[in-house]
């Protein structure tokens, strides 16, 4: 099992974010569960990195190559793929994934997870996809995925899609949940 971590390349403010990215990557490790990220060896996608092997766990970094010097390719991994452009990077951690877990970050973190959420709407792939919601930081988001379905753009099994939860443990628990009943089509066309 691998799971894609997708997450800040600060550390953010609240040291809480940093403390759950290191337990992130130990939970993972302690449960035999690769880690698939960005390749960075800074923020919080160090940590997790860093705690992951620490503990004894395999991790894959995907990292642009004119990205490599910017997020500081980190040198220690247990594999580090280098590409040319973000999309390769997406496609080959997607590729390379079985689920997919945003933590706190930026425009990056979000835009990388809105992407496999809607790869999975889409029916490209059928992996779960999962907010790690450390202090709340995902709250508003949450709430936006609400309002699409209160609004009429996004059918309520569609956005059963995003699981979320605050504590690492849970959110891995619903990651490595089916995500679909086997047998049946992922979605219908209605509910895309």
């Amino acid at each position: 099992m691998r799971i894609c971590v997708f997450c800040g390349a600060n550390n953010g403010h609240d040291e809480l974010y940093v403390r759950t990215a290191r337990a992130l990557g130990e939970t993972l490790s302690r449960r035999k569960i690769d880690v698939v990220y960005g390749g960075g060896r800074i923020g919080l996608m160090g940590q997790v990195a860093d705690a992951a092997l620490a503990a004894g766990g395999r991790v894959i970094g995907v990292i642009p190559q004119r990205l490599d010097e910017r997020e500081i390719a980190h040198a220690g991994l247990t594999e580090l793929h280098v590409v040319e452009s973000m999309h390769e990077r997406k496609a080959l951690m997607a590729h390379l994934s079985d689920a997919f877990l945003a933590l706190p970050g930026g425009f990056g973190t979000l835009e990388e997870f809105c992407e496999a959420v809607t790869w999975t709407q889409l029916g490209i792939h059928d992996k779960p996809c999962g907010l790690l919601n450390v202090g709340g930081y995902f709250d508003p988001l949450i709430e936006m995925f609400d309002r699409c379905v209160a609004t009429g753009f996004v059918a309520p099994v569609t956005r059963e899609i995003v699981r979320a939860a605050s504590e690492v443990d849970a959110i891995v628990d619903a990651l490595i949940a089916p995500l679909a009943v086997p047998g049946r089509p992922l979605l219908s066309e209605e509910q895309i």
